[in-house]
């Protein structure tokens, strides 16, 4: 007895085969088996991380530097007291797109210079600031 006999000659077939489905699902499994440890590194290393991320200046960012004893420094050119600051902190932050201003303050500063600085920015409008720091020794 034929296939054709027992389901009538007309009729359709409505079994479906799964085989080759189950087949090529197989195929991709052992692929991504076997491709995924070749992506990832093989050597265990312990990376070091930094605490603080490194940024680029761009050649548009403000840099305002405090040294030990107070003085501010617009790039390289003193300042004479935080009453100059204002104004040219007042003209950055019209700018159209407004750039960065970086403090960089001394490590043996007192935080009342730095702190000048922050008030100056806040004051004139100034929405990005950010602290220019030295980045970790290596391994260390």
């Amino acid at each position: 007895m034929q296939l054709g006999e027992l389901a009538g000659e007309g009729a359709a077939l409505s079994d479906i085969n799964t085989t080759p489905l189950v087949d090529v699902m197989l195929v991709l499994l052992i692929i991504f088996l076997i491709t995924i440890p070749v992506v990832t590194t093989s050597i265990p290393v312990k990376l070091p991380s930094e605490r603080v991320q490194v940024r680029e200046t761009k050649p548009d960012s403000i840099i305002i530097s405090v040294d030990r004893e107070g003085r501010m420094y617009w790039f390289d050119a003193p300042v004479p007291n935080r009453n100059d600051l204002l104004p040219r902190l007042q003209a950055v932050a019209r700018m159209r797109p407004q750039p960065d201003v970086q403090i960089r303050g001394d490590q043996a500063a007192q935080y009342e210079s730095v702190g000048r600085v922050l008030l100056e920015c806040q004051r004139a409008g100034i929405s990005r600031v950010a602290f220019i720091t030295e980045p970790a020794a290596l391994g260390g």
